[in-house]
């Protein structure tokens, strides 16, 4: 890996942690599009199911009390019987048609949280059933499994102090699947001190910015940037055919 490269990596994962500690939410979505790019669809989802899963164990610390263990249930079994499903999508798909399947899934997921999408098939337990495997899918598959647990939270009507330590918590179960799924990324040593280190710059940073932004902003501003990321690698998906 040349220098830009890892420079590059370096401000990524720091910028996705960031975002991260400020939402609940948000490495992923942040993240995978520009990892995928730099680091390629395969390694690029590795990687991301690592960091992430490795920062919502931290976050989740100073919140288990307010995990709802019977709630999470569903989610969890249903995220697991899909995550191998995920991870022979990439394992298999040509590297554009990888690129265009993470880049949609990236865009549509972020448009539906936008839109605050509601339907009663997200209600319940079949929601919790639903939303979970959909999430062990799209986070084996593209990075990015936190869009259907958003989208369950809102017909839930969960307040966001019961939003983010269940979210951690699902994190750290369906990124701990996806990682015995895919496997560990391939970086050298170099590489992995430049990601711990943009882990907890951008942890540190995130915790100092959160009672400094309103929620509201911060969060739009992730789906921005997710968004932005879903179409770019829609974009070079579509070059590279």
């Amino acid at each position: 890996m040349t220098a830009t490269a890892e420079v590059l990596l370096t401000v990524i994962v720091l910028l996705g942690s960031c975002v991260q500690w400020l939402t609940g939410m948000g490495f992923a979505l942040v993240s995978v599009p520009a990892l995928v790019l730099l680091l390629g669809p395969e390694q690029g989802v590795i990687l991301a199911n690592c960091a992430a899963g490795v920062i919502c164990l931290v976050g989740l610390a100073g919140g288990l009390r307010l995990v709802r263990p019977r709630a999470m249930l569903p989610f969890c079994l249903a995220a697991a019987c899909t995550v191998p499903a995920g991870t022979w999508v990439t394992h298999r798909l040509p590297r554009p048609w990888l690129l265009l399947v993470m880049g949609a899934l990236v865009t549509v997921a972020v448009l539906l949280v936008m839109r605050g999408a509601r339907a009663a098939a997200l209600g319940g337990t079949r929601g919790a059933v639903l939303a979970g495997a959909a999430g062990g899918f799209m986070n084996s598959a593209a990075g990015v499994g936190g869009p259907p647990f958003s989208l369950y939270a809102v017909n839930a009507g969960w307040t966001v102090r019961e939003f983010v330590p269940n979210a951690m918590f699902y994190g750290v179960i369906v990124n701990a699947f996806s990682v015995a799924s895919n496997g560990l990324p391939g970086l050298g040593r170099t590489q992995w001190l430049l990601v711990c280190a943009a882990m907890t710059t951008g942890g540190l940073t995130g915790r100092w910015l959160t009672p400094r932004i309103p929620e509201n902003r911060a969060r739009l501003l992730v789906l921005l940037l997710a968004l932005t990321g879903g179409i770019t690698a829609v974009g070079k998906g579509l070059w590279e055919l």
